[in-house]
């Protein structure tokens, strides 16, 4: 994917500046609140803890806070830096504990390259925090550094640059030897560098079998080998090898395994043909392999190829380790991070790459297999399940090498885990990678808006979708210019210059003319671009339509309801919100947009079409039909529509799971349906909330964003043979790129249906 320096800056520098900020896990809002969070409150747990320094973990987040510690003197690719060029990357380290792990974090820049400062500032703030994360210190200096604080300290300390990449790599190291039937204590194992993290790996490989002698390094000097004196170190000595080989390539011939921690395009195809047969190569260098994939493939066919790249199969991402790696020793309150835990999570990774992957992990993805081989020897990184197997083994590690202070029920642990994941992670991304799957063609009328423009960068750079941008070509042009865009090639109508102009005029008009429309009128009307792009779906010169920035919206879908057939077996056109709570729970809202006062009958298709809906999601709908009463307990007409539509809905589709009438907490907490009403078939809590009318739905939807702080996406058109989908005014980027990722799913689900057939006049225009 690439990436435009200004993408990059406009991300970064979105109010608010950055990509971290403080958020209170306490109410704060009355004059009681903030006795209790502060003063006098505070004082309270502030003498337990003097009594009792442990306590710091019950009244305190440390537990759950590590801190990114870095100097800025080896960022990623960029070098030395220093501390304040390095805090975008520190940030974005908090970014990934939190989204992967659900830990805090607060990152530190040392200005110093001094490593005992580094060493004392780390101690004086290990009161506050759970655990310490070095990142992005030089070698040789990282290795004393760490060394230093897990002498010292009484808390978890990892260095990810060594050990994420020799944790992650060792993992796909034993599977993918195990894969060309290689034992790795034979393996015949050449390293490209020998920084910090080829030398953590060396070791972590040795740990896991392999034979040191097996090992020859190579830096930019060459082979490390014995009586070597340039450009070494005590630490580089260990690994010092008898041989005669001088250069990597000489040190390459015959061996089993290739581990890249260098720099890219260093290795040439010649090289790798000179490996053992089946060789594992792992080029690990970013953003640019040693050696390119295409040209390594090309060159060894049976090799097994990792990177360190989302965009190739075997990505060796450390992401995949220090989370979960912090998750679990912060869990059980653990001292220090020993070899042994590293070990657990290596064997974790590669354990679970064995297993069945889930359904949902592979949309995700976009492929149809994923399974234990060559092309698949680490599980991915937004597999849920990392987190439960990692985390567990961790902990477990922890607790037997007695190194944690407050040991867990390993079975109530996972089942922790499984809770802090949430029941909707990731619903936007899985229906983006669906989308991907099959672009397809999307209108935007307001082709001249800079959001649409932005979204469709976005839409294009990960192909989600072919956008199609109505509206004047020069205006959209210089836009596209003013935001420095590259949408080469974007494919740009103006109606009133379109050579199809007349074809949908005519074509306006004969679905109008018994709806009192004019000739005249209907060539007035198709120039609305709601109208005309509209007819471009209708009549297949695209595949779906989004609207709705700058316009109310019953503006936005009345010409799409006056061209766009309702989808056969339907009646009516309804809406649903997919409302993502703060806890990730994810429910769907019907109708909350479209019918105002619903009969039994249009209840029953508003509860089919969400229950559609949540599958498209990834969810098994679970469906309440909302009222003010709880299965009849009130007598009244509002009350008996509701329980007529459940009774309709049972015959038409005895598989769903549905009941009603119900209240909402009826509906949401399953301990009422246990308790008070065990007759019912709706178990589990529902899922899909289909409201009595549009005044309900529509309250209830916005109170829980505004209030509740969910994320709604939509509304969410169903019904329609052809998608049309209607975004909120003012909508931000990102929702018009979800929006856009919804309706080409649903194009994909339509195309699957019998097509309509064009009409006579467009075919033969």
């Amino acid at each position: 994917m690439k990436i435009r320096p200004e993408d990059a800056l406009d991300y970064h520098a979105a109010a608010p500046a950055g990509k971290i900020s403080v958020v209170p896990t306490k109410a704060c809002r009355t004059q009681r609140d903030l006795s209790l969070a502060y003063t006098p409150g505070v004082a309270v747990p502030c003498k337990e803890i003097q009594r009792d320094p442990s306590l710091i973990y019950k009244y305190t987040g440390k537990g759950n806070l590590v801190a990114v510690v870095s100097n800025g003197t080896a960022v990623l690719g960029l070098g030395n830096i220093g501390a304040a060029a390095g805090k975008p990357v520190m940030e974005g380290k908090g970014v990934l504990f939190k989204r992967f792990a659900d830990i805090d974090v607060f990152d530190i820049e040392v200005g110093s390259e001094n490593p005992d400062d580094v060493i004392k500032v780390c101690q004086l703030i290990e009161p506050t925090f759970g655990g310490i994360n070095l990142e992005d210190i030089k070698a040789p200096e990282c290795f004393y550094i760490e060394e230093e604080l897990r002498r010292t300290m009484k808390i978890p300390v990892l260095h990810d640059d060594q050990h994420g990449t020799a944790i992650i790599s060792g993992a796909a190291l034993l599977n993918a030897l195990e894969v060309v039937g290689k034992r790795i204590d034979q393996a015949r194992i050449v390293f490209s560098g020998a920084g910090a993290a080829a030398l953590a790996t060396a070791r972590h490989y040795v740990r896991l079998g392999a034979r040191r002698e097996n090992i020859t390094m190579c830096d930019i000097c060459g082979v490390v080998y014995k009586g070597r004196t340039q450009g070494m170190n005590p630490y580089m000595e260990r690994f010092a090898v008898e041989t005669e080989a001088r250069t990597l390539a000489q040190a390459l011939r015959g061996a089993d395994v290739f581990v890249g921690l260098s720099a890219g395009n260093i290795v040439s195809p010649e090289m790798l043909r000179g490996m053992a047969p089946d060789p594992v190569i792992f080029a690990m260098a970013n953003p640019d392999p040693e050696i390119p994939y295409e040209a390594a493939v090309a060159a060894r066919p049976d090799a097994i190829i990792a990177t360190g790249r989302s965009d190739f199969p075997n990505q060796v991402n450390n992401v995949l380790g220090f989370p979960f790696i912090f998750r679990g020793a912060l869990d059980v309150r653990a001292t220090a991070i020993n070899d042994e835990m590293k070990m657990a999570a290596t064997y974790a990774l590669a354990a679970l790459a064995k297993e069945d992957v889930p359904d949902a992990v592979r949309r995700a993805y976009g492929v149809e297999r994923l399974e234990f081989g060559r092309q698949y020897v680490l599980p991915k990184p937004f597999d849920h399940r990392v987190l439960i197997w990692e985390a567990t083994a961790v902990a477990r590690a922890a607790m037997e090498t007695g190194v944690a202070q407050r040991p867990v029920d390993l079975e109530e642990y996972r089942e922790q885990l499984e809770r802090r994941l949430g029941k909707a992670h990731e619903v936007v991304r899985i229906m983006i990678h669906k989308a991907q799957r099959k672009p397809c063609r999307v209108v935007f009328p307001e082709g001249e808006e800079t959001k649409i423009l932005r979204a469709c960068q976005i839409l294009l750079d990960e192909r989600i979708a072919d956008p199609i941008l109505l509206g004047d070509e020069e205006v959209i042009a210089r836009r596209i210019a003013d935001c420095h865009l590259h949408l080469n090639g974007i494919r740009i109508v103006d109606p009133p210059k379109s050579p199809r102009l007349q074809a949908y005029t005519d074509e306006f008009y004969r679905l109008r003319q018994r709806k009192g429309v004019t000739v005249k009128e209907a060539a007035e009307l198709v120039l609305n671009r709601n109208t005309f792009g509209s007819l471009m779906v209708h009549v297949g010169d695209a595949d779906a339509l989004i609207s709705g920035l700058t316009q109310h919206y019953p503006d936005t879908i009345r010409p799409a309801l006056q061209v766009i057939a309702v989808r056969e077996g339907l009646r009516k056109v309804s809406g649903v919100y997919a409302m993502i709570t703060q806890r990730g729970d994810i429910y769907f809202f019907a109708d909350a947009t479209v019918n105002i006062e619903p009969t039994s009958e249009d209840l029953v298709e508003i509860a089919l079409c969400a229950a559609e809906m949540a599958r498209r999601f990834d969810q098994e709908p679970r469906v309440a039909m909302l009222s003010f009463s709880n299965f009849g307990s009130t007598r009244h007409p509002l009350a008996e529509k509701v329980a007529r539509a459940v009774a309709l809905i049972k015959r038409r589709a005895p598989n769903l799971m549905v009941d009603g009438e119900m209240q909402a907490d009826t509906a949401v907490v399953p301990e009422i349906i246990d308790e008070t009403y065990p007759f019912s078939v709706l178990k589990g809590g529902a899922n899909v909330l289909v409201f009595p009318d549009l005044e309900a739905g529509n309250i209830a939807y916005k109170l829980l964003a505004r209030i509740g702080g969910a994320e709604a996406i939509g509304p969410i058109l169903m019904g329609l043979s052809k998608p049309v989908h209607v975004l909120q005014r003012g909508a931000e980027v990102d929702d018009i790129v979800k929006m856009t990722a919804i309706a080409v799913v649903d194009a994909q689900e339509a195309a699957q249906r019998t097509p309509a057939p064009r009409p006579k006049a467009l075919v033969e225009a």
